[in-house]
């Protein structure tokens, strides 16, 4: 579409393509035959959410998994509706609300199909061969020159084992039988999955400290499905009006200006009392663990609805998790404007989001691609400074300006006195400073020491953790 050719063009000379140093394993079948629970035992977390509902995985899923010192990636998919029996589905079947996504789903895993190095096909061993499973079949058999692995799950016992080789007679290969839950079977499973990347370029893995992950986190339905499929270039993940579409955490690598970046698109985090329980209550589980392993949050809000208090509340989890933020303020073309909108829409940020830490803001439209080239580089520069380390002689040099300017505050007849500062930590930078008697230090002086070290130094948008250390040894305060 011409309206994002101008993000495009600026991404080509940057983004090669989506990473693919590892090969890649797609985890495909019909719904709810175990995909996230083996997906979940490959990767060795529970990163999927998993629900006896068919429909509970919507988008494709991808973490690392290792086996005999090989590391590749796993990908796990919603399951594909392929067969409709005579009459209309009973909904019913379906986990709340999936129903309207059953193409996109498929869509999805299709996708994931294509881009594959090895495909494992699960079917359930409790039902045998069903006719979604003989035409998920015929669609796999199409992928020429790709390995296919039948992994026939639910598996426990040795009847089951017996009856899983039915699956041959699928013609799309070799049958294991396994226990996705248990891990019985898994290993061999594996074995002949590492067996089949022989000969594949795996290529050079990229260290993980130089990765910049970024989580993109907001409210439901604010756009950030759609801000991540526009910065990659591609419809990754399943975007739609209906308020709680994505459910995982997902993870996609790009090379952006050969930088490695980690986007995170992430379920919306609704007002703990809104939270229904079961599916919705995991997924914000995973986007909160999501948050953990980022280091710079894009916190995305709707401009139509302006800042709400549960924008600031999502605010406050990434200050606790010390993660650098940015401001988005997504949907900026679809409100009325004057000279004077943005003006007072900054006004509105500085008041309600005095407690981050002069983070930057962007108003975008991820629907039309205006200023989206601006946030990768914003998100680069934000990460730049978490890992900023300042010379000692520099530190002190602003202290001793910070001191003249405004001088300790003071107790009784004590004056707290600063005699040294130095920086102990990177990502997020930590200071140390040695003081006379850490009691004397108020919170608003410390505060007015943070403000001094962000004039001076580039931490835009980073936490910085300040602590205090007496001079005879005694308790640090934080």
């Amino acid at each position: 579409m011409l309206t994002y050719m101008p993000f495009q063009l600026f991404m080509s000379e940057g983004k090669e393509s989506i990473m693919a140093r590892k090969p890649i394993v797609a985890l495909v079948g019909r719904p709810n035959v175990g995909k996230s629970t083996l997906f979940n035992r490959l990767v060795g977390e529970r990163m999927a959410v998993t629900d006896p509902m068919p429909g509970t995985t919507r988008d494709r899923i991808q973490a690392e998994g290792e086996w005999r010192n090989v590391l590749f990636n796993v990908v796990d998919t919603g399951g594909i509706e392929v067969y409709q029996p005579k009459g209309t589905r009973n909904t019913n079947e379906f986990a709340e609300g999936s129903i309207a996504f059953v193409p996109l789903i498929k869509a999805q895993a299709l996708q994931a199909v294509e881009e594959a190095d090895v495909i494992v096909m699960l079917v359930d061993a409790t039902f045998g061969i069903t006719a979604a499973d003989e035409e998920i079949a015929g669609i796999l058999r199409r992928n020429e020159g790709k390995t296919i692995l039948v992994a026939a799950n639910k598996a426990d016992n040795l009847e089951r084992n017996d009856d899983a080789f039915e699956f041959y007679s699928l013609g799309v290969g070799p049958v294991f039988p396994i226990s996705a839950i248990h891990g019985g079977g898994v290993g061999d499973l594996l074995d002949a999955v590492v067996e089949a990347f022989a000969g594949l370029p795996l290529g050079d893995d990229t260290e993980d400290e130089d990765i910049l992950r970024i989580a993109i986190v907001g409210r439901p339905n604010v756009g950030k499905s759609s801000l991540l499929n526009l910065l990659l270039g591609e419809e990754r993940v399943i975007v739609s009006p209906i308020a709680g579409t994505t459910r995982d955490a997902i993870d996609t690598e790009i090379t952006w200006h050969g930088q490695t970046v980690r986007l995170i698109d992430t379920a919306g985090i609704r007002r703990r009392g809104k939270i229904e329980p079961g599916v919705e209550r995991y997924s914000v589980v995973r986007t909160m663990n999501a948050l953990e392993r980022a280091d710079v949050a894009l916190l995305l809000i709707d401009a139509v609805d302006g800042i709400t208090e549960q924008d600031m509340h999502i605010a406050g989890y990434i200050m606790e998790s010390f993660k650098s933020v940015i401001l988005i303020v997504n949907k900026w073309d679809a409100i009325e404007k004057d000279e004077h909108t943005m003006n007072r829409f900054m006004d509105d940020i500085r008041a309600k989001f005095d407690f981050l830490p002069d983070p930057p803001v962007l108003f975008i439209s991820a629907l039309s691609g205006q200023r989206v080239h601006q946030v990768l580089e914003t998100a680069n520069r934000v990460w730049e400074g978490r890992f900023h380390r300042i010379s000692t002689p520099q530190l002190n040099q602003m202290l001793r300006a910070a001191v003249q300017k405004h001088p300790p505050p003071t107790k009784g007849t004590k004056r707290l006195k600063l005699m040294y500062l130095s920086q102990v930590a990177i990502n997020p930078p930590v200071f140390l400073f040695h003081v006379n008697d850490t009691r004397l230090v108020h919170f608003t002086y410390k505060r007015f020491l943070e403000n001094q070290l962000r004039a001076e130094f580039p931490f835009e948008g980073t936490p910085v953790r300040l602590s205090f250390r007496p001079r005879d040894g005694g308790l640090e305060k934080d």
